[in-house]
């Protein structure tokens, strides 16, 4: 990388922070992101969502449904009206200048079967209709935002969590991919019952939406490249974050870091089963301690 093309990304990546996506009510401007830099991932492409696996084995059980849409994966729970877990890639091959669409509605493409969630049933709730995958990270087209804000891509996430923690969490990924990485990105949620702006609850919607007690994340960082779950290594980067779905949450993501193995004890997943066994058991064991900006 020459000097200039290096001097442009340090330049960009400061700006670019102040986006985030995962917020219900705050409209951030994710046209910014249309300053990562072309020529520093000129090969990235838009690959498999679910690359690094099924963790949950996802099928057709009305408890572990397996949904893939273009724009992402998804293990959903019809009974708590929420994912399970999403999964998706994230490079500049996905990022653009389309603005946030934020037309949230139902997911009609569930099975008649199941209960199809409406925006409505967060309204005053005091919990955001927080996404997995987050609205900044498909900017690419109009299509690819819009699909963020279907509700089957939403759980109920305490304000702070959502807008100050999880979007901090969010921004960083995306400078990570200023930086010539490729991401694969496995978000989760578990337990019973959160603290919102309106205090404790366990459901909303007549009990129809489960309010997760935790919310965790697992992020795989490689740099731009083909053949990519062959690349993981013991030294690739792996961050898991595991934090609480509350109001009184730290805004520093870095301070929940676990490791996957214990999300997975948690889960009963295998979060990253494509990846080679001896590899796994090395990079699932550590808890990460780079930087957190």
């Amino acid at each position: 990388m020459n000097k200039l093309l290096r001097r442009f990304l340090y330049l960009s990546v400061g700006g670019w922070m102040l986006v985030s996506c995962s917020k219900d009510n705050v409209h951030p401007d994710d046209r910014d992101i249309a300053t990562i830099s072309v020529a520093a991932n000129a090969t990235a492409t838009q690959d498999n969502n679910m690359a690094m696996g099924n963790p949950s084995s996802a099928g057709t059980s009305y408890s572990n449904y397996l949904i893939n849409k273009a724009q992402y994966s998804m293990s959903y729970n019809s009974y708590r009206g929420t994912p399970n877990w999403v999964s998706w890639h994230l490079s500049s091959a996905w990022l653009g200048s389309t603005p946030r669409q934020d037309d949230f509605r139902a997911d009609n493409s569930l099975p008649s079967s199941f209960y199809r969630v409406q925006p409505s049933d967060y309204t005053g709730s005091g919990f955001d209709r927080g996404h997995n995958t987050p609205s900044a990270d498909r900017t690419l087209t109009v299509m690819d935002n819009s699909a963020t804000f279907l509700m089957s891509n939403m759980i109920p996430q305490a304000p702070t969590n959502n807008q100050q923690t999880w979007a901090n969490l969010e921004n960083y990924c995306r400078t990570l991919v200023s930086q010539g990485n490729e991401l694969y990105i496995i978000m989760g949620n578990y337990g019973k019952g959160g603290t919102g702006s309106n205090g404790y609850k366990e459901t909303l919607a007549s009990g129809k939406v489960t309010v997760p007690n935790r919310i965790w994340k697992v992020i795989v960082v490689l740099p731009v490249g083909t053949s990519d779950v062959s690349r993981v290594t013991t030294s690739t980067r792996v961050i898991a974050v595991d934090t609480p779905n509350s109001t009184s949450i730290s805004t520093s993501w870095g301070s929940y870091r676990t490791t996957v193995d214990a999300i997975e004890a948690k889960m009963g997943y295998n979060l990253l089963s494509n990846v080679a066994s001896d590899v796994q058991s090395v990079i699932e064991a550590r808890v990460d301690s780079g930087p957190t900006q």
